[in-house]
């Protein structure tokens, strides 16, 4: 009888590049299970308590501070090693007193310190709009959330919310606190690709007819300008980022 499903582990040396992990000290590393992101996206909170933070030398102590509820993502209380953390999720690291917001940088996904007042709320992307059953609109955010906007709450005018557009939402109550278009002049960082933590301004979005798809130009903090896929781009605010961002993202 075939094999059902995918493996359950995972070696070092083809695990995504953004993980900030040694390739061949040690040949296999916990593969993150299914969760809000992708693997190529995402750090398991293993490698975050241990390889990152440096608070645990083993997996039996990140699993000891997990199971007494040390660790919250996004407010919830997380006891799995293997959970997927990713883009714009917020770690609260209890025993500390610490809270960080995971942001690519330089390649990899960093943890970058926020304060008390950042760790209340995150930024989501909209990956798609769908309209259910009595017209309600369920929008569908980059780490898996959905959100339902009640058919009465819909602007007569046509719907606001579309594809690339940025939520600041709060958590863990998920409730939307501010709507952002996603235009020219917005402010952005590259999620994935060779330019990947780079902090970008919008300067054109144009449809191209090979690759047949949307792509974007960019210029950063050195006024230089290049195109990428408008997937890469993870909106952050407009005149000014919505979050605080590490001096040392490259530009």
């Amino acid at each position: 009888m075939g094999k059902k499903g995918g493996s359950k582990h995972l070696k070092r040396l083809p695990a995504p590049t953004s993980w900030p992990i040694h390739r061949k000290e040690f040949k296999w590393v916990v593969k993150p299970r299914a969760g809000p992101h992708p693997l190529n996206s995402s750090l398991p909170l293993l490698l975050v308590l241990r390889e990152v933070l440096g608070l645990a030398k083993d997996r039996r102590e990140a699993k000891i501070m997990l199971s007494r509820g040390n660790v919250k993502v996004d407010g919830k209380v997380r006891r799995s090693d293997d959970y997927p953390v990713g883009i714009m999720d917020v770690i609260e690291v209890l025993p500390l007193k610490k809270a960080f917001r995971v942001l690519p940088s330089g390649g990899e996904l960093l943890l970058h310190p926020i304060g008390e007042d950042e760790k209340a709320f995150k930024l989501c992307e909209i990956v798609d709009v769908t309209t259910v059953k009595k017209g309600h609109l369920q929008i569908h955010l980059h780490d898996g959330k959905n959100i339902i906007v009640k058919a009465e709450e819909r602007q007569s005018g046509g719907d606001v919310y579309n594809v690339h557009d940025l939520l600041k939402i709060s958590v863990p109550n998920n409730e939307v606190l501010a709507h952002l278009k996603f235009e020219e002049g917005v402010l952005g960082i590259v999620d994935s690709g060779k330019n990947m933590g780079a902090l970008v301004e919008v300067a054109e979005i144009a449809r191209r007819p090979w690759p047949s798809k949307t792509m974007v130009i960019l210029k950063n903090r050195e006024g230089n300008q290049f195109e990428t896929d408008l997937d890469y781009v993870f909106p952050l605010g407009k005149g000014e980022s919505w979050i605080s961002i590490p001096e040392e993202s490259n530009a």
